[in-house]
């Protein structure tokens, strides 16, 4: 895609990154809420969820904000997540990236949130809330 400049859409909620073991099946509290992902691994269950919903005890990071690439996108386009990753790397801000069908989602930290604004709307890339 080259010289790619992005439409981002600030999603509101929190969200958190969980890990089960392998075996474990999904919880219920998973799969409620707007933004939810599920990766199953030979090594892990991976969970992304409203950081609201998790119980405590449930090894977990919370604190993540979702910036979602407006889409769909065609699977034929690249560079999308280069686009937005390595300005953020440049800056000293870690990402956690999920990609659908239709679109990616890059999700750093709240604490991140204003800074990697600033980075990506520098390079170009229009967000909203």
């Amino acid at each position: 895609m080259g010289n790619c400049k992005l439409d981002l859409i600030i999603l509101k909620e929190e969200l958190a990154v969980c890990r089960l073991q392998q075996d474990a099946p999904v919880p219920g509290w998973a799969l409620k809420g707007d933004f939810v992902s599920i990766t199953r691994t030979p090594d892990e269950l991976s969970l992304l969820c409203p950081a609201a919903r998790v119980p405590s005890g449930v090894k977990c990071e919370k604190g993540w904000r979702c910036l979602m690439v407006k889409g769909p996108l065609a699977f034929s386009l690249t560079g999308i997540l280069a686009a937005l990753v390595v300005p953020l790397a440049n800056q000293g801000i870690s990402i956690f990236a999920i990609s659908t069908f239709d679109t990616d989602y890059l999700l750093v930290k709240e604490k991140d949130l204003e800074r990697a604004i600033q980075v990506l709307s520098r390079e170009g890339h229009r967000i909203r809330p």
